[in-house]
């Protein structure tokens, strides 16, 4: 074969070799594009040193029962699989929970905070907009959590749809209800349990509703959040939690 053949033979696999890696790409955007319009969900990949999965917490935790089309929902029946997922990947390093919710489902939150706190992974959570509710388990859920300056969380005591019965046994329920939610957040954070039912039951503060609301830095002073933080802040976290953690299973 000539010199000019060969030359030719060379460039059509390396031209050949591009084009499967443009294929390659696009198929990775694509994936990614459709995994955020799915789930809410996306892998990043620091310079292919750091895996992070991102999982967004918004509007309203969806429980056993269906919400509106136009209520923006975050359904558990994605976020719990997922979460199985990655602790079962050696791909992933860490977690990232952003959190921008009303609350919702209690029995479905706490479900996605015990999935979340079980994790083997390094886990950040950021508190972007509020994270009211069931939605404050979920934040403190992981291993460190940041909430940014104009960011609020709301206490409140736990509500039930629909008829209630006025008898001793169903406040018996909201009180175990209450209890389980309060343990967990105690046995996530700093939080003093005590403190917390005193924040629950504030009648001076919401004009219509019984609770408190916290902005940003209360409730770092509060110690339910750990810091006061962005995006930036998270994931330099996340990097040297990842870090330590790697240096730990050499």
């Amino acid at each position: 074969m000539s010199k000019q053949g060969k030359h030719k033979n060379k460039s059509s696999k390396a031209g050949s070799q591009n084009r499967q890696q443009t294929t390659s790409m696009e198929e990775s955007v694509k994936e990614r594009e459709e995994l955020i319009r799915e789930s809410g969900q996306v892998i990043l990949n620091k310079d292919g040193e750091y895996c992070i999965h991102l999982i967004s917490i918004i509007g309203e935790v969806e429980g056993h029962e269906c919400l509106g089309n136009n209520t923006k929902t975050t359904k558990y029946e994605h976020v719990l699989p997922q979460l199985a997922a990655i602790e079962d990947s050696e791909k992933v390093d860490g977690v990232l929970i952003l959190l921008n919710t009303v609350g919702g489902d209690v029995e479905a939150g706490l479900a996605i905070a015990e999935m979340i706190a079980s994790l083997s992974k390094p886990t950040v959570s950021l508190v972007l907009g509020g994270s009211h509710s069931i939605g404050v388990p979920i934040a403190v859920s992981t291993d460190y959590s940041f909430i940014v300056p104009s960011a609020t969380m709301v206490i409140h005591p736990v509500r039930l749809n629909g008829m209630v019965i006025g008898v001793q046994q169903t406040f018996d329920y909201f009180r175990q209800i209450q209890n389980r939610i309060l343990d967990f957040i105690t046995m996530h954070c700093e939080a003093d349990k005590e403190r917390l039912e005193e924040l629950m039951m504030e009648t001076e503060m919401l004009t219509k509703d019984v609770g408190t609301i916290l902005v940003g830095e209360q409730a770092v002073e509060e110690n339910i959040i750990d810091e006061v933080g962005g995006i930036r802040d998270a994931f330099h976290k996340l990097y040297s939690m990842i870090e330590d953690d790697k240096k730990v299973s050499k």
